[in-house]
């Protein structure tokens, strides 16, 4: 899935998270970040902890590395879906954080 390009993403509490370009695209907000070269020196998601971007960067590498929806079969939406449901089975206060962090990245359901 490598796509070459590396981004790097800064939570508020300080870590950084260097992921493929196709996973920070997931975002709309980082999106426009890239292609106004704003993402050189790292992205800051100030409202963003480290728990909770770990759990969207390992969402959206899941969708970005499905397959699309034109090529998979019934099964494999399947899957993703249930693995979408597993996804969200979270204590209630990061199912809050990650409903928050919809902002940054809506591709999370």
């Amino acid at each position: 899935m490598s796509s070459g390009r590396k981004i790097t993403l800064k939570s508020s509490d300080g870590e950084t998270f260097e992921v493929d370009e196709a996973v920070a695209l997931e975002s709309q907000t980082i999106k426009h970040m890239i292609e106004d070269d704003c993402a050189d020196n790292g992205i800051p998601l100030p409202n963003v902890t480290s728990k909770i971007l770990s759990k969207v960067i390992e969402y959206c590498k899941k969708h970005v590395e499905a397959p699309k929806v034109d090529d998979r079969a019934s099964s494999v939406d399947d899957e993703l879906k249930s693995w979408d449901t597993d996804f969200v089975k979270v204590d209630q206060a990061t199912l809050f954080d990650l409903i928050l962090v919809r902002f940054f990245f809506p591709a999370i359901h």
